[in-house]
């Protein structure tokens, strides 16, 4: 179950610019843990599936997990051997604009080592260079 809107207004987006850092989102909100964004790109919701279960894998469903980031710019791609010329392609993947500072994944309910590998684990399978932080009490 891959993570994609609903209703859009409009089907096809062009590529935009990704430069800057996170203002909204970059603080914990939720949970204790988090996996913070270092490095900007796009982060697919194949990934974010992917990190998702590798989570909740290792703290066998005993903690609580958060996604902080939804897919919500849709990626198109042309069949491979397609002239050029031939207009722009059928969405293929929705992808999340990702840019440093912004928090992708919380974590509450398991102790800081436990946290700590479950989000590495998770790093493993996002494209983007990720951080662990913790809230400070």
């Amino acid at each position: 179950m891959l993570l994609m809107p609903r209703k859009m207004k409009y089907r096809k987006q062009q590529r935009g610019k990704m430069a800057g850092y996170a203002t909204r989102g970059s603080e914990i909100s939720f949970g204790k843990f988090a996996l913070k964004a270092v490095t900007r790109g796009w982060v697919s919701a194949r990934e974010m599936e992917a990190a998702r279960r590798a989570m909740t894998r290792y703290i066998k469903r005993g903690g609580e997990v958060w996604i902080r980031v939804f897919p919500d710019k849709p990626v198109t791609s042309t069949s491979p051997e397609t002239p050029m010329g031939s207009g722009k392609g059928s969405v293929d993947h929705f992808v999340s604009v990702v840019r440093p500072g912004r928090i992708l994944f919380e974590m509450d309910g398991v102790d800081v080592a436990t946290a700590k590998e479950a989000m590495r684990l998770a790093q493993h399978k996002l494209s983007v260079k990720t951080k662990f932080i913790s809230k400070e009490e």
